[in-house]
């Protein structure tokens, strides 16, 4: 069996905020899977701030995309034609050639269907933006019970969990930022946040100051910039910063200069610890077991936006890098 796939590359690397003309589309021909790959059919896509960061030629902790080749990123096939003892056609494959219709892969994780959970989950809440957010909350933030947490753009994928797993694992208070009042409504009414703020609205210092008068505990940055400026200021002793992404400045053809109060850091014995999930994949076991506990139980709010058809990939992406989703972006094929 030979399949036409559309597939999406990179045409040029953008300067600032990429733009449509970073996007070509092109139709490849796939052959019959050889024995060890599998022909999958994609169903969903996942679109991640972290892309934006490979469609530049910078020397990182995974490669950059090559320009004229197809993007890639987490995606959920059903099988088309297997090369693969005990894999079948119908079946559900996790991997990571996104940004395509159909794809041979070799490397993959089968997913077994939960009952009443959409597959597209594998890409969320049961996927690698729920372990970043278990991760980057228990291991490097290091919480415990009755502390106060400060989540910064904690209506994405990443903060909307980080948000609702501190409050499931005994948080005195949970506190998060977002770029809209529907957000902010969204954070305390939806996913049980105590407080929450528009960062439009003033200066996040004094949003946050007001938001936890107290001070807090654990900070777990998705923004970097300002917010993690005010977190500083606002962090008790021992408090502990969890940097896992800064998407306030990936766009920025100029980077602005660097909080200026990192000498607090100093008197408040503070920790601020960067890190990447894939060097995790041990912990997702304990992961999936817990949080797929919580979604059967009904305990955990596992937020979507949609974006449907291969050609609207883009503009999902683009959209989610404005922070137009709540919840995981995924492109529904």
């Amino acid at each position: 069996m030979s399949v036409t796939a559309r597939e999406i590359r990179l045409a040029s690397r953008p300067t600032g905020w990429p733009t449509d003309d970073n996007f070509a589309f092109a139709d490849v021909e796939l052959a019959s899977p050889s024995a060890g790959e599998l022909l999958v059919r994609n169903t969903f896509m996942s679109v991640d701030p972290y892309m934006r960061g490979r469609m530049n030629d910078a020397k990182s902790y995974v490669p950059p995309y090559e320009v004229g080749k197809a993007l890639e990123g987490g995606a959920v096939g059903e099988v088309v034609e297997s090369g693969v003892d005990g894999v079948t056609p119908g079946d559900l494959v996790l991997h990571n050639a996104g940004w395509r219709s159909h794809a041979l892969v070799s490397q993959y994780t089968p997913l077994t269907p939960v009952d009443g959970v959409s597959p597209s989950h594998f890409l969320g809440a049961l996927g690698m933006p729920a372990l970043t957010a278990y991760v980057g909350l228990l291991d490097i933030a290091e919480f415990k019970p009755g502390e106060t947490v400060f989540v910064s753009g904690a209506a994405g994928a990443v903060g909307s969990l980080v948000g609702q797993f501190a409050r499931l694992k005994g948080a005195g208070r949970v506190i998060g930022s977002a770029g809209s009042a529907d957000k902010v409504a969204h954070l305390k009414n939806k996913l049980g946040f105590d407080a929450a703020f528009n960062y439009r609205e003033g200066d996040v210092r004094e949003l946050l100051t007001r938001a936890a008068p107290d001070g807090i505990d654990v900070y777990f940055d998705n923004v970097g910039g300002d917010h993690l400026e005010a977190a500083i200021d606002s962090l008790r002793r021992d408090g502990r910063v969890a940097a896992c992404g800064s998407i306030s400045m990936y766009n920025e053809k100029e980077l602005p200069p660097g909080p200026r109060n990192l000498y607090l850091l100093v008197g408040k014995r503070l920790t601020l610890r960067g890190f990447i999930v894939l060097d995790h994949n041990d912990r997702f076991g304990a992961m999936a077991k817990e949080v797929g506990q919580w979604l059967a139980d009904g305990k955990l709010v596992a937020e979507e936006t949609f974006a449907d058809g291969l050609d609207n990939a883009p503009a999902a992406f683009l959209g989610m890098l404005r922070g137009e989703n709540t919840g995981k972006m995924v492109v529904r094929l």
